[in-house]
């Protein structure tokens, strides 16, 4: 068995460490506050946006414009998402894990860009294909970053460099669930609920129907782009929360059974004593 004194560090050592587990619970409490604040004021607007343009979908032929022509898939393209730091229990295994598997189907030639420096960690050490990455996205999350990424993917779809982009990346449920979501990004899909009941009426565009998809389909993208990054944001926020949370009650668990592990060393060290002290007064009165 332990010393007492070894005890005694290592239950100091713990209680250190579930202070910082505390802390980091009530941080990542706030910030993943904040962040589902976020996402549940962008949800509607996006659904809306979307809702909008399958409505336009119906009323005017997009099959011109070079973001929605479907072509061949012969280069792909997969945007992973994850998180700049560690200590969020499973939130980057599980993505990454269904990352590599879906990268072994679709082929090693597949390109990848990532985002945050966990995905770019494990995939660039085992020679997949990254072509770029965007790191430290998340310490200032802004809408310019998020729109400066989206110009750089419909660059590589609008030159060939791919001819379909992927994202995938995890939505945000509740503090204890997030699923792993995969979404096409280019070709532009509408993902909108058509509303049938305005197909057979008449419009009139101010200025061209052509001319207000060609500002919409950029801003649609733009907006969806926003939205996954504000969901895998809000869900790293909860894992680590969760992550947190756990470690606490675990650093509280362990602390209990060195104290019980301490209390019974402390008597089995007075109850030495005790007999070596009788033994020795015995061997006194014996001589």
């Amino acid at each position: 068995m332990a010393s007492l004194k070894e005890i005694r560090i290592r239950i100091n050592a713990v209680r250190n460490i579930q202070k910082i587990t505390k802390a980091m619970k009530m941080m990542s409490a706030v910030k993943m506050r904040k962040a589902q604040d976020k996402i549940l004021s962008t949800r509607p607007y996006a659904f809306k946006l979307s809702k909008l343009m399958s409505q336009l979908i119906t009323l005017v032929d997009v099959s011109s414009h070079e973001l929605t022509k479907a072509r061949e898939i012969r280069k792909r393209m997969v945007v992973l998402i994850t998180s700049d730091r560690g200590l969020c229990g499973a939130f980057n295994s599980n993505i990454i894990k269904y990352t590599v598997n879906y990268l072994n189907e679709t082929g090693g030639d597949t390109e990848i860009v990532t985002i945050g420096k966990k995905g770019y960690d494990f995939l660039s050490k085992r020679n997949y294909n990254v072509v770029k990455n965007f790191p430290h996205v998340f310490g200032n999350l802004n809408i310019q970053q998020s729109n400066e990424i989206v110009s750089y993917l419909k660059k590589a779809y609008l030159t060939g460099e791919t001819d379909c982009i992927e994202i995938i990346y995890n939505e945000f449920k509740s503090v204890l669930k997030q699923n792993i979501t995969k979404d096409t990004f280019l070709p532009f899909e509408v993902k909108g609920v058509e509303d049938k009941t305005i197909s057979n009426r008449d419009f009139i565009f101010e200025h061209s129907s052509k001319a207000i998809l060609e500002e919409l389909i950029p801003k649609d993208l733009n907006i969806q782009f926003w939205k996954a990054l504000l969901e895998s944001n809000a869900a790293e926020q909860g894992a680590r929360m969760t992550a947190m949370d756990s470690a606490s009650n675990n650093a509280n668990d362990l602390i209990q059974f060195l104290n019980l592990n301490y209390n019974r060393a402390r008597q089995e060290s007075i109850t030495n004593e005790l007999l070596e002290i009788v033994g020795g007064a015995e061997a006194l009165n014996k001589g």
